[in-house]
């Protein structure tokens, strides 16, 4: 370091300068005041040392450590609650914005959360279910452009091209395909029970008479799930108002192998309900793979129930939360939609989509490339900002919430008969029937974020994920020591009373020198009082 830099070094050390001009005497006393004050440093140090020993000593002998410690977690538990709140800007902006429809990125469910995860339920706003039945509309929506829909009737269905469906879809050709996506007034399409008099009887997927007469009542509301192939448990409903109970019905739609299972287990009797639900028992299903047999009664709803307004559709796995009516006023009534139906919880992109169904073996890799190349031929491209107000491609699929008027009877009937031509995976196919409907009426989707929809639906797992989990471990009991009773041991007329201490075997010179520290006392001595 040299001297010119050391001129610069000023402040609590003083400049160099200075020093230099006070001499010796100055040095000389800086040197003892600051022996001096290192005294008092020290003596201040030791001081401070001593109180917290003390202070210690005392918080552990008087057991009030844990309280304060409590106490200040408690404190800064509150100090990050009201930073939070502080740092949220509009005070209550988010309970307005949830009211008004909007959201702004966090929720309250408990606890904060980010949507962007995407597995967390967040809060919505429902109005009193008494509010909710008087919102129902009381004429249907108008159907835009599409006014009559009927439906393709064929005893005999032959097949006429590769990847062209089944004979309960009707093998639809691909010009007859293309022609359906050109909406007009009246309006003639495939969408499943092409053969039989009716749908359920003698179509596939047939249903016992008596059950099909009350499938063609008429209803405002109906709830309905299905379990093929003893893949789910059902789950019961929760949180359903009395009106909604005397009013909407709950239909399940089981297979005969679901049927036997839950004969055997004691859930299903002659009255077959389970619950709220009523159990409709299919024979003669369609399909041998379970899971694209229940795609008949989610997406042909509106066949099924030809004389119903409203429908909310539920998987199997999933248990309702929500009384329907508020679920109906909150995504279908206050939004004037007619069709409603959640997003994926993270992805947005039909490819992105395509590619997690293969990684996850959800079908074969060969069948979704072969749709996925299929579509992008058509003009299927990545989902871009280009194609807002529409905010995803992919919907998580599990609920939808529907008014059946010809615009969404169509549009489940096409989507029905894309699954019926490529794979189950219906998350594939949606955006594309969803985009080429739209292109040529107006007509839209409500698609709200999954956070929502995990607000009035709880996910329970799949039977077979049930059946290989481990069994829940056993309780843990923890014994309590027993404490341990002072004996009195007799020798040689004397009497020793035994703590359960451990014996010393000390001999000789120990043993007496270890003598000392213990009393030998006479039986029946009353001064006995120690150890």
């Amino acid at each position: 370091m040299t001297g010119k830099s050391l001129e610069f070094r000023t402040g609590s050390y003083g400049s160099l300068q200075q020093q230099q001009s006070n001499g010796v005497l100055h040095n000389h006393a800086t040197a003892l005041l600051i022996r001096k004050n290192s005294k008092v440093l020290l003596s201040n140090y030791r001081e401070k040392e001593r109180f917290v020993l003390y202070a210690c000593r005392y918080l552990c002998r008087r057991r009030v450590g844990m309280v304060i410690l409590v106490s200040f977690a408690f404190l800064a538990f509150l100090s990050g609650f009201f930073t939070i709140n502080k740092e949220t800007p509009g005070g209550n902006d988010i309970v307005d914005g949830l009211q008004d429809g909007r959201y702004n990125g966090w929720s309250v469910n408990n606890h904060l959360t980010s949507v962007f995860p995407g597995k967390e339920a967040c809060p919505v706003c429902y109005v009193p279910v008494e509010q909710a039945v008087v919102s129902m509309p009381g004429s249907p929506s108008i159907s835009p452009m599409l006014r009559n829909l009927t439906y393709v009737r064929e005893e005999n269905p032959v097949e006429t091209e590769h990847h062209g469906g089944s004979d309960f879809g009707g093998y639809p050709s691909l010009k007859q395909r293309n022609d359906s996506f050109d909406i007009k007034d009246s309006m003639v399409v495939h969408c499943g029970f092409v053969k039989g008099s009716r749908p359920g009887h003698g179509s596939g997927f047939d249903i016992d008479e008596a059950d099909l007469a009350e499938l063609g009542q008429f209803h405002d509301v109906i709830v309905a799930s299905a379990i093929f192939g003893n893949y789910d448990v059902i789950q019961q409903p929760a949180n359903v108002s009395d009106v909604a109970r005397e009013h909407i019905p709950f239909y399940m739609f089981i297979d005969e192998e679901t049927e036997q299972f839950m004969k055997n287990a004691s859930i299903l009797d002659s009255s077959k309900r389970i619950g709220l639900w009523k159990i409709i028992i299919v024979h003669n299903v369609p399909y041998q793979d379970a899971r694209r047999n229940g795609k008949v009664p989610k997406l042909l709803l509106h066949r099924l129930f030809p004389n119903v307004r409203y429908s909310i559709w539920i998987d199997g796995k999933l248990k309702l939360v929500v009384d329907p009516y508020q679920v109906l006023e909150r995504y279908l009534w206050r939004q004037n939609a007619t069709f409603a139906i959640s997003k994926h919880y993270r992805r947005f992109d039909v490819f992105d989509e395509a590619e997690a169904n293969k990684a996850a073996g959800k079908y074969d890799n060969g069948s979704i490339d072969y749709q996925i190349d299929f579509y992008r031929k058509e003009g299927l491209t990545h989902y871009s900002e280009a194609k807002l107000p529409i905010t995803s491609d992919v919907p998580e699929g599990c609920v939808i919430i529907r008014e059946h008027i010809p615009i969404t009877n169509l549009f489940t009937c096409l989507w029905f008969n894309e699954v019926d031509r490529f794979t189950s995976r219906d998350q594939l196919s949606f955006s594309t029937v969803r985009d080429k409907i739209m292109s040529k009426v107006n007509w839209g989707i409500n698609m709200f974020l999954d956070c929502e929809r995990r607000n009035f639906v709880i996910q329970a797992y799949h039977r077979e994920l049930l059946e290989h989990m481990p069994p829940p471990a056993p309780p843990v009991t923890v014994r309590q020591p027993q404490p341990r009773t002072p004996t009195i041991v007799v020798r040689d007329s004397t009497a020793v009373r035994n703590t359960g201490r451990k014996t010393s075997s000390k001999r000789g010179r120990d043993r007496r020198t270890g003598f000392k520290h213990h009393r030998r006392v006479a039986v029946g001595n009353r001064h006995t009082n120690s150890f």
